[in-house]
C-alpha cells in the first residue's frame, strides 16, 4: 500500500520561507509526475508547480520566480521550496504522484501572516 507524507508545513510571516517534503512509503516505480497543489478555504484546489521524470517543470503564474519544484527519484521524494512567501500563498498543500495509478498526500498546512 503506497502512502504519500507530506512534511514542512507550518506558520510563516510574509517573506519568509518553507520547504515541504513529500516522501512515498511502499513500493512505487516509474513516477512519471511528482506534483504540488493548493487549496485556500473556499477556493477549489489548484495546481501549484509539477515536475516531469525528465526533470522538465511546470509552475502556476501566481508562484513563478518564488518557488522551485525539485525530486529525488531514488527516494521517490518530492520538494517545494518556498521563497517570498505572502498572505495569498495560506492554503492546504497536497503532493500527488502519477504513475499508472494517481496518489494523493493528506495535505500540509501553510499559514502566512502579513
Amino acid at each position: 500500500q503506497v502512502q504519500l507524507v507530506e512534511s514542512g508545513g507550518g506558520l510563516v510571516q510574509a517573506g519568509g520561507s518553507l520547504r515541504l517534503s513529500c516522501a512515498a512509503s511502499g513500493s512505487i516505480f516509474s513516477v512519471n509526475f511528482m506534483g504540488w497543489y493548493r487549496q485556500a478555504p473556499g477556493k477549489q484546489r489548484e495546481l501549484v508547480a509539477v515536475i516531469a521524470n525528465g526533470g522538465g517543470t511546470t509552475y502556476a503564474d501566481s508562484v513563478k520566480g518564488r518557488f522551485s519544484i525539485s525530486r529525488d527519484n531514488a527516494k521517490n521524494t518530492v520538494f517545494l521550496q518556498m521563497n517570498r512567501l505572502k498572505p495569498e500563498d495560506t492554503a492546504v498543500y497536497y503532493c500527488k504522484f502519477v504513475t499508472y495509478v494517481t496518489y494523493w498526500g493528506q495535505g500540509t498546512q501553510v499559514t502566512v501572516s502579513s
